[in-house]
């Protein structure tokens, strides 16, 4: 393959540079994943596309690459859907509050999925907190799903899921730029039978971006401003929360106005034994949990079909948030367990 004419393509000034089609794009990516671009010319490739920012139909190429070399994953024995979070950010300036939804939503027999970095780059992120709370990376495919299995809760280290996208995510240390593989992370589902992502980002351009991307692909998600790059609602204002079933989408809470509550609950620093803590506390109802992320449980509960009425959805997050077992048409709901944290 020509790598050449994919740089002159994408490298050419802003007059006369141009995007990848779909299948140029999933053509080079594919490479780029494989292993099969030179160095040099791998280099040129990512920085020319940070540079030009890759558009929708080449994030549909790239996406097509990768989901074909992602190991797969079974669903948990459950009848509700399981909720995939990319988590490669991690807490920079404010807690990462992303552990405290997971053990919420596996409490309440909702699997969930986490894939991500091992490391934080300088920042804390959620495998140092979920570490302190004995939730560990699990080391290959197998262990993943006996733990979704058992615990319906995994963290997958993206080297397990896809070795190839992994190796991308790892040059940004020595480029010091992110690159397609950056974007595309927070897409993936590895469960074969098709889980909900939970998909982000920091910016509205990048949003709706992601935006065209699920309404193209008619993927099942739900869509909102990150916190700091990690998926869960900012604690101090609630993001716009859409939910995408089927290319149809909508708007499960609008964004919240900036508006004076009274001081915030949150870790008292953001590093992981401080946050660790923190959540057990919450965990445990000693300390209230942020109304955001009380309408993203909510947000999750309905989207995974723990209900199918979201006004019961908001009722039953409430009640959790406040440490008793919810109940679903009358009894307890399906798999809702109330595991301590110690």
């Amino acid at each position: 393959m020509s790598i050449a004419r994919f740089i002159k393509a994408i490298a050419s000034d802003a007059d006369t540079a141009s995007d990848l089609s779909e299948g140029d794009a999933h053509d080079l990516f594919a490479a780029m994943l494989d292993g099969g671009v030179p160095d040099l010319e791998l280099g040129a490739c990512l920085c020319a596309l940070r540079m030009k920012r890759e558009s929708a139909t080449e994030l549909l190429g790239f996406y097509r690459a990768a989901s074909e070399r992602v190991y797969l994953l079974k669903p948990p024995a459950t009848a509700l859907r399981p909720l995939v979070f990319a988590t490669y950010s991690g807490a920079r300036r404010e807690p990462n509050l992303l552990p405290l939804l997971v053990l919420l939503l596996q409490r309440m027999g909702v699997p969930v999925l986490l894939h991500g970095t091992l490391e934080g780059g300088g920042r804390v992120a959620s495998a140092y907190i979920l570490r302190e709370l004995a939730v560990l990376p699990s080391g290959s495919l197998a262990q993943a799903q006996k733990s979704l299995d058992e615990e319906l809760l995994a963290f997958v280290p993206t080297a397990v899921l896809c070795p190839g996208l992994a190796n991308l995510l790892s040059l940004r240390s020595r480029l010091g730029v992110s690159n397609p593989a950056h974007s595309l992370v927070t897409l993936l589902d590895p469960f074969e039978s098709g889980g909900l992502r939970v998909v982000c980002a920091d910016q509205p351009q990048r949003l709706e971006k992601l935006e065209t991307f699920l309404q193209a692909t008619g993927f099942d998600a739900l869509l909102m401003k990150s916190t700091e790059g990690e998926p869960f609602a900012n604690p101090k204002q609630r993001p716009r929360i859409k939910f995408f079933r089927q290319g149809e989408a909508i708007v499960l809470f609008e964004e919240e106005m900036l508006s004076a509550r009274g001081s915030l609950s949150q870790p008292s620093a953001i590093d992981a034994t401080a946050t660790a803590a923190w959540v057990k506390q919450a965990m445990a109802g000693q300390v209230p949990i942020p109304h955001p992320l009380v309408n993203q449980l909510a947000c999750c509960l309905y989207a995974s079909g723990y209900t199918d009425d979201m006004n019961q959805a908001k009722a039953i997050a409430a009640v959790e948030a406040g440490g008793l077992t919810p109940q679903v048409h009358g009894r307890p709901a399906d798999g809702a367990h109330s595991r301590a944290i110690t």
